[in-house]
């Protein structure tokens, strides 16, 4: 989990964190910050044991990291914020020793992960895909009745 901490510390990677919370300072929604974050990384490692995929867990935490890490721009500009992390996320997987191959895995996950055809994928951005869609914790929402989450969407119960 070296590299995975090299993120953690990395000045890119701070900087942007910092200006995802800036942004959602006043969000009543789920947030994308560290917890949310971690919630990912960690309910994907479970789809990774589950389905037997033999994805390391330092390309899983790589993923789940970065993937909305330029949330912040999606605010400012409009840009998507899988877009913007998918740009932002290969500087910082290099600099933190991600192989060429790895990073593109990654970036790819990362830029495919609100496309819903992805969900059925058995790979890691299969599991991004489906962990970022079940960290969400709308059975303790205080927002949810004014979330635009259809009701068939909204993660009622604990599962994972």
């Amino acid at each position: 989990m070296e590299r995975v901490n090299r993120i953690l510390r990395h000045e890119a990677f701070r900087a942007h964190l910092q200006k995802n919370e800036a942004a959602e300072e006043d969000r009543i929604f789920c947030r994308h910050n560290m917890g949310h974050f971690l919630d990912v990384a960690r309910i994907a490692m479970i789809f990774n044991l589950q389905e037997d995929l033999r994805i390391p867990q330092d390309m899983i935490y790589g993923a789940a990291l970065l993937h909305d890490i330029g949330r912040h721009e999606q605010y400012a500009t409009g840009t998507p914020h899988e877009a913007a992390s998918a740009r932002i996320a290969p500087a910082i997987l290099e600099d933190c020793g991600y192989m060429p191959e790895e990073i593109d895995c990654i970036v790819e996950a990362i830029a495919l992960h609100r496309d819903s055809e992805t969900a059925k994928r058995a790979d890691l951005a299969g599991i991004l895909y489906r962990a970022d869609k079940a960290s969400r914790v709308c059975y303790a929402c205080k927002a949810s009745e004014q979330c635009s989450w259809k009701e068939d969407r909204k993660n009622l119960e604990i599962r994972w």
